[in-house]
């Protein structure tokens, strides 16, 4: 299976996203402080389902 995760990462820092902190377990929690969103994302992604579910509570589109 691929690992969705590094991609994913470049995506929201593209798009203004910013390391906020750690959660629990293997997820990270990024701010976009020009959106005022907080986005969770699983360090261990491996299915495209996630990620794209990542993005769309970003604010953006599908991209894998």
């Amino acid at each position: 299976m691929a690992n969705f995760y590094r991609d994913l990462i470049q995506i929201l820092r593209e798009n203004g996203f910013e390391f906020f902190r750690p959660g629990k377990g293997s997820h990270e929690i990024w701010f976009n402080p020009s959106t005022n969103r907080h986005v969770t994302v699983p360090r261990t992604t491996k299915s495209r389902h996630t990620a794209n579910d990542v993005l769309k509570q970003a604010g953006l589109q599908k991209q894998f």
